[in-house]
């Protein structure tokens, strides 16, 4: 059994997130956790809200609340939309939690003793209309590397530059749009990334399994240019975590708080400190995820996250934990996804254009949502949502391939043996030919997910579902009925243990077919499912660990669900999108959804 800890780029917390930001990180992540839980292996999965910075003190602002206040509400939103999409966190937890406080202090107080902290004095750009000092992020202007006009302080989102604010031309405030902008002078401590650029560039080349989004833009930090920079590591601002050297504090900084890009990426440490504490476990339970002296060193770590995630990924969080000197896990893969778009456009979270976490569960059922985000994730390069493409996607996948199939076999078997698996009949030359096929393609699709290529994981799920349809139709076991219908027994026991077959295996993608199809209750953590009753499978007591184990042997697992064993036949699974429907939701979110 292996283990292995994952981790999704944590969403921030000024509002509800599009699809594009659920499939760049938190989805795919899931995938892969409920896979390997199928699989058998010890999984560890946190995530949690980003809550420092302006952003959300500006968000705060305009709800008219305390931003402390604001973050515990938007969190308690967000977790409960993650949970309405079966997004199995195993913790989902807040980094402006009391762990991420004293970890990021802890951080702090390392490097600075490691010489990896320099307190410099710097000019920062004050906006004298929105009366404060502007965050990097929210100053606007045209990039002085490729004349993207919509640059940001920080980073250009067009080269991915790494900018400082005073780089850009024609520089406005991103909160009010004004130009009277001045610089004045104060002190930040900076982070000495090019000390540790060797080491940060030798660490990248060991990782020869990262896809090449990845490493491509690693690299690209590292040597545009004069290569890496040092970065700020504090602002001037209320709301966040107070710039401390561990317990104590740091002279010349007070009234300061630690830049949320260093505070969120060790949220994902501290997640795991705010599982213990939630379960009433000690700190050994979640050192032994993180610390390779206390037990982590046989770990795998996976992230999850977006493109625009990677260099804060790759260089800025590994320096902290490298520059630490201390035996913290590091990232063995870092999976990286480019941009969904959207019908002809992108999303906007400002205009409301697209389709938000929110609005896709008040329309359809979450598993409608997971299959096309995961069949169509910007692996390679982005990818596009359209209304169209989804209505295909859903009526022919879902409804046709899988769900016919499901309704299929079970109302046929009511109307000729009853509601329970029917006895005789033994395999013959179809069915072997058949498991032949769903072993080979089984297969594939472990190895896909195994090295998590999300697309031709679906590919071969689908192919696995269709494998099920051909051999259904050309076994026909309506016609076969009528001259043996022990011949046509068989044939339906080997189709209803498809169906169970084909819950397990579609779990990671769509867990709530699975759980239709499998069990009462829903179950976070999918080792619970041992514990549970089975129910359009039925509620006999058969062996249920094995019912919902992982088919290792394919001809064993395809006799799992023994003869005279109940079932019910289901209402539709999935049901088919009409072009009307379409038509009214490509006009509901062209736009104008309020910010």
């Amino acid at each position: 059994m292996a283990r292995i800890l994952i981790t999704s780029a944590l969403p921030y917390i000024n509002g509800i997130k599009h699809l594009g930001n659920l499939v760049g990180s938190q989805l795919p992540a899931d995938l892969y956790a409920r896979y390997n839980r199928g699989r058998g292996n010890e999984v560890m999965f946190l995530c949690a809200t980003d809550e420092h910075g302006t952003p959300a003190e500006l968000a705060a602002a305009k709800a008219g609340k305390p931003v402390a206040d604001y973050c515990a509400e938007m969190h308690e939103v967000q977790a409960d939309i993650a949970k309405r999409f079966g997004l199995s966190f195993d913790h989902y937890g807040r980094s402006s939690s009391p762990q991420n406080h004293a970890l990021t202090q802890h951080f702090a107080g390392k490097l600075e003793e490691a010489g990896l902290i320099t307190e410099v004095s710097e000019k920062q750009v004050y906006s004298n209309a929105d009366g404060r000092f502007l965050p990097d992020r929210y100053i606007e202007g045209t990039c002085p590397n490729c004349g993207f006009e919509k640059a940001r302080g920080d980073q250009c989102e067009e080269c991915t530059k790494q900018l400082d604010p005073t780089d850009l031309i024609n520089p406005r405030s991103a909160i009010s749009g004004s130009t009277d902008l001045e610089v004045r002078e104060t002190k930040h401590l900076f982070l000495r990334q090019s000390a540790m650029r060797d080491q940060l560039d030798q660490w990248i080349d060991s990782k020869s399994d990262w896809p090449v989004l990845t490493t491509s833009i690693a690299k690209k930090w590292l040597h545009d240019g004069d290569g890496l920079q040092d970065r700020g590591i504090t602002r001037d601002l209320d709301w966040g975590i107070a710039v401390k050297k561990g317990t104590e504090d740091w002279p010349g900084m007070e009234g300061k708080v630690f830049y949320v890009w260093f505070d969120a990426p060790i949220e994902y440490i501290a997640a795991a400190g705010e599982w213990a504490e939630a379960h009433g476990k000690s700190d050994a339970d979640w050192e032994r995820w993180w610390r390779t002296d206390k037990g982590a060193d046989d770990v795998k770590y996976v992230q999850f996250m977006g493109k625009d995630n990677v260099p804060f990924h790759t260089l800025s969080f590994p320096a902290t934990l490298l520059g630490s000197g201390e035996p913290w896990k590091m990232v063995d893969h870092l999976k990286s996804f480019n941009y969904l778009n959207y019908d002809g456009g992108q999303f906007s979270t400002s205009q409301g254009r697209g389709v938000f976490m929110d609005q896709a569960l008040e329309i359809l059922p979450s598993d409608y949502w997971r299959w096309w985000l995961l069949s169509h994730a910007p692996e390679s390069s982005d990818s596009e949502f359209t209304w169209e493409n989804f209505q295909q996607s859903v009526n022919k996948d879902l409804a046709d391939v899988l769900g016919n199939f499901v309704s299929r076999i079970t109302k046929f078997c009511r109307s000729k043996f009853g509601e329970q698996v029917p006895e005789g009949g033994a395999w013959g030359e179809q069915e072997q030919a058949l498991i032949e096929e769903l072993s080979t393609r089984i297969g594939a699709y472990e190895r896909h997910m195994e090295a998590m290529e999300v697309r031709k994981s679906a590919q071969e799920l689908r192919a696995i579902w269709v494998a099920g349809n051909e051999y259904l139709q050309s076994a026909a076991p309506w016609s076969v009925f009528k001259e043996d219908p022990e011949r046509a027994a068989g044939q339906v026991r080997l189709g209803l243990n498809l169906i169970r077959l084909y819950a397990v295996l579609s779990t990671p993608f769509i867990p709530d077919f699975a759980e239709k199809i499998l069990i009462n209750n829903h179950f976070a953590n999918e080792k619970e499912r041992a514990r549970a009753a089975l129910k359009l499978l039925g509620d006999d007591p058969i062996d249920i660990s094995k019912a919902v184990s992982w088919p290792e042997d394919v001809a064993a697992a395809l006799a799992a669900l023994p003869a005279g064993h109940a079932f019910t036949v289901p209402e539709v699974l999935f049901a088919k999108i009409t072009d009307e429907q379409r038509e009214e939701w490509q006009a509901r979110f062209a736009g104008g959804r309020d910010a």
